[in-house]
């Protein structure tokens, strides 16, 4: 019997160690033992390590490789080099394991970047520059033994055998398809973090941590590996991208189209790195929710009381005729005057035409974030995404009881290819109990590629507000975090599809609710949007007034330019 719960304890070691080898290189991974004193190595798929190793040399064997996958340096053109020379790949791996380690600092445990030597890894900032370093005829010493071993046929036979979509879950694509850019991920010194916090998107002790993660619940029949939709993130961005933009023909019309339900949606993404767009990255998927019957639905009251800060705002000029005063002759109203006048009566005296705010012109679309990491604990006890998706059904009732068009779709995401977007409730939709029901049946999973959900929430605004003021709010955490999506390549392609909407005439405003997200991390991702950390929900109606008045202040800025030379962001068909 104690052999047996030793059996079982090791296959649960395992499969939290695989959870944490998934955040750490962006993919999902499982961990299996080897034989003992065997060196650590990966076939892409699945780290294998000693199981006689204490805590500490089993936590750095682990990070060791997932860095390496994380980083690029087990790419089929660098390891088909290495290939049948083992005293190179043992060169390779000196020099390229201490650049992936520091690629990789922000996320590494503390017990681990003790290991980085910072002189080896200045020789090399890429995969290729470590293979030509490992190639010259330089004294490179062997690497530490935690490194483990690079098995160059072992990863070319896993490769060969793998999914072409590279394990994310398939998605329509066009038929042209779009070469892989490299990237090499920013060397960024990170704060130190506690030892299993950074990596998984959360604090405290690994136990509660694995097991929030683990009651993630799967959604919308959604596949991957286990561990693929845990609230995993990166918890730093970066600088700010160039100046130029892209914009591509669709017509915005042409969204909600059947066929485009059925191909999905495409649209360019910003790669910081290179400073230029990747044309038709990201595909979008608009799928129906599913309304929760069985829980309560969420209340159709002003419970937090925006109706009365939101009701000045948004209120479209009418042109009033037989006005006492104005900027204008009411020609009607003044020859009836001119006529009373000559007949011998008292004329009317309202004879001008004047522009009265009487009618609400704005649209606007609320985007919430339902991505892993919005599941972590907030403030009174509830999650960041309990209180963000009571912030957004009280913002779609006190829109909606003021005679403003509103929207709202949640999103969430699982690679490029998968970039989901529910519409709770579309522009022409009834604010009713189902409505809430869809939301109350929103669950919290997988990633967030936050500049393609912007992008196509910008572009559903812009084609159905039908309105002259539009606004964007999005609802989210900050963490803008994906497959080959994260640090500073993610904050920036967020902070420039902002800057794509506002450059349309659009405003767009962020909203963070409950969450820890530091105001320098969520300044990084939003750049100089509005935006704003709200610690509690009664606190919301003391500063949404305000902060909507900026967003659409910012929007009238641009509103003279887009009529003149109007640029939009469309989708392509995939």
């Amino acid at each position: 019997m104690k052999d047996l719960r030793t059996s079982d304890t090791e296959v649960d070691d395992l499969e939290r160690l695989g959870l944490l080898a998934s955040a750490l290189s962006g993919s999902p991974l499982q961990v299996a033992s080897l034989e003992p004193g065997e060196p650590a190595w990966t076939d892409g798929k699945t780290v294998f390590i000693d199981p006689a190793a204490d805590v500490r040399g089993r936590l750095q064997a682990l990070t060791v490789q997932a860095s390496l996958l994380a980083a690029g340096s087990l790419a089929p053109e660098v390891i088909g080099k290495l290939a049948r020379r083992p005293a190179l790949a043992r060169r390779y791996l000196a020099v390229e394991g201490h650049r992936a380690l520091v690629a990789n600092d922000q996320l590494l445990p503390p017990v681990v970047r003790s290991l980085i030597d910072c002189d080896i890894a200045a020789r090399s900032d890429s995969p290729a520059a470590s293979l030509a370093a490992a190639q010259s005829d330089q004294e490179i010493a062997d690497p530490p033994a935690i490194f483990g071993a690079v098995r160059a046929r072992n990863l070319l036979a896993s490769k060969s055998r793998a999914d072409p979509t590279g394990g994310q879950i398939p998605g329509r694509q066009s038929d042209k398809k779009l070469a892989e850019l490299h990237e090499d991920g920013n060397a960024d010194g990170g704060d130190v973090v506690d030892i299993f916090s950074s990596p998984v998107g959360g604090g405290g002790a690994i136990g509660r941590l694995l097991q929030k993660m683990l009651g993630v619940v799967r959604q919308l029949g959604e596949g991957g590996s286990p561990g693929a939709d845990a609230p995993t993130h990166r918890t730093r961005s970066g600088g700010r991208g160039g100046a130029s933009f892209v914009f591509s023909t669709r017509q915005a019309g042409d969204i909600d189209d059947d066929a485009d339900a059925r191909r999905g949606t495409t649209y360019p993404e910003w790669d910081v790195h290179r400073q230029r767009y990747r044309p038709n990255w990201c595909t979008i998927q608009e799928v129906e929710a599913r309304p929760n019957a069985d829980d309560p639905a969420l209340g159709l009251s002003d419970a937090y009381g925006l109706r009365r800060p939101l009701a000045r705002l948004g209120v479209g000029l009418d042109r009033c005729h037989r006005q006492a005063q104005g900027d204008d002759i009411d020609i009607d109203a003044a020859v009836e005057a001119r006529v009373e006048v000559m007949a011998g009566s008292a004329p009317d005296e309202a004879v001008y035409v004047d522009s009265l705010r009487r009618r609400r012109d704005l649209a606007v679309l609320l985007l919430l974030d339902i991505s892993g990491s919005v599941a972590e604990p907030g403030a009174q006890g509830q999650t960041v995404h309990e209180q963000q998706r009571a912030a957004a059904a009280a913002f779609t009732i006190a829109l909606h009881d003021l005679g403003d068009r509103v929207a709202l779709y949640a999103f969430h995401s699982h690679g490029r290819s998968a970039v989901t977007l529910i519409p709770v409730k579309r522009f022409n939709d009834a604010v009713d109990t189902l409505v809430m029901r869809r939301l109350r049946g929103l669950v919290p999973g997988a990633y967030s590629r936050l500049g393609a959900a912007i992008r196509h929430g910008a572009a559903v605004l812009e084609a159905h507000g039908g309105t002259s003021r539009r606004l964007l709010v999005v609802l989210s955490d900050g963490l803008a975090f994906d497959q080959r999506y994260e640090r500073v390549y993610g904050a920036a392609d967020a902070r420039r599809a902002l800057e794509e909407a506002r450059l349309c005439g659009t405003g767009c405003l962020c909203l963070t609710i409950g969450a820890s997200t530091d105001a320098e991390e969520l300044g990084r991702v939003f750049g100089s949007t509005a935006h704003a950390t709200v610690p509690r929900l009664d606190q919301l109606s003391a500063t949404i007034g305000p902060l909507f008045r900026s967003a659409l202040r910012s929007a009238e800025v641009n509103r003279q330019t887009s009529a003149r030379n109007k640029p939009r962001w469309k989708g392509n068909d995939a």
